[in-house]
């Protein structure tokens, strides 16, 4: 005699059989597997008195699948993260050297670009570029040799103001002074050279051609003229502007230092402006002599 189970399971059986009999031949097939599902779990449910729901239980390896799928799932997140915590550092470095870069560019903004190449000789009667004085700091004066008393006051300012920063113990021998005559109708180099004795014996004094001089003159926004009908001989003031340039190792343009400052202001300026641009740069476009 069929159990009520066995009529159960015959039952389905025909009725889903067929109802799949109307269906494509694809369907049917899809029909009878789910019968023949259902039938196997509710025959394990009999046989075995528990509940299975409505799926099986899953087999050792499906569990152990699983698990090996949950491991790799797990490195794989850890790794994720790692990298993106590599990467986002990295960009906030990136970032943060960006905008050093550019505060380093912006550091003068506002300011008139002055400086620039120039040729002129030296107090030694050797010639000499801009590119001689790459690497170090420098103060450049305009002048010349005849002036009665505002080139002297500037020149002992600027000698002040640089023993100054050559004693300081941040900051040294970094710097160079120079004197650049815009008078080189008279200022010949052993002239400048013998000037220049009453002053610093770290003064480095230029002229040249007067073409020379006006292209340097030019470069650093510097006026100058003389009286225009002068006789041979003759006495004379040439009329010049009156500033101390600070430029920086690479030639650029730091800052100037009218009559209205005096040497304490200057050596000030001068010093923080000097430590900021060391701090920001690492002194990495300082000559290799001058690091050393």
């Amino acid at each position: 005699m069929k159990s009520a189970f066995a009529r159960t399971l015959t039952a389905t059986v025909a009725r889903r059989s067929i109802t799949a009999s109307f269906l494509p031949t694809s369907a049917a097939f899809r029909a009878l597997s789910r019968s023949l599902s259902t039938s196997r779990v509710a025959l394990a449910s009999e046989s075995t008195g528990k509940p299975t729901g409505d799926a099986p239980e899953p087999s050792g390896r499906y569990k152990r699948a699983v698990g090996m799928l949950s491991w790799q799932s797990a490195a794989l997140f850890v790794a994720t993260a790692i990298g993106l915590g590599i990467y986002f550092q990295h960009e906030k470095s990136e970032m943060q050297r960006r905008r050093l870069e550019q505060a380093q560019q912006q550091m003068y903004i506002g300011r008139p670009k002055i400086g620039g190449p120039f040729e002129l000789i030296d107090h030694n009667g050797k010639t000499v570029t801009d590119a001689d004085f790459k690497g170090r700091f420098k103060f450049i004066y305009f002048g010349f040799t005849h002036c009665p008393d505002i080139c002297p006051e500037e020149l002992d300012k600027l000698t002040e103001v640089y023993e100054g920063l050559l004693k300081d113990p941040e900051i040294g021998n970094v710097i160079t002074p120079i004197f650049i005559s815009c008078d080189p109708n008279r200022d010949t180099p052993e002239q400048v050279r013998e000037y220049l004795v009453d002053f610093h014996p770290d003064l480095v004094g230029l002229t040249g051609t007067f073409e020379q001089v006006a292209r340097a003159a030019k470069a650093y926004r510097v006026y100058f003229s003389r009286p225009p009908k002068v006789a041979p001989g003759e006495d004379y003031l040439v009329d010049h502007s009156i500033f101390i340039y600070l430029m920086a190792p690479d030639g650029s343009f730091m800052e100037t230092f009218g009559r209205d400052k005096t040497a304490e202001e200057s050596f000030e300026v001068s010093r923080r402006l000097i430590l900021e641009h060391l701090a920001k740069t690492g002194g990495a476009d300082l000559a290799p002599a001058t690091k050393a």
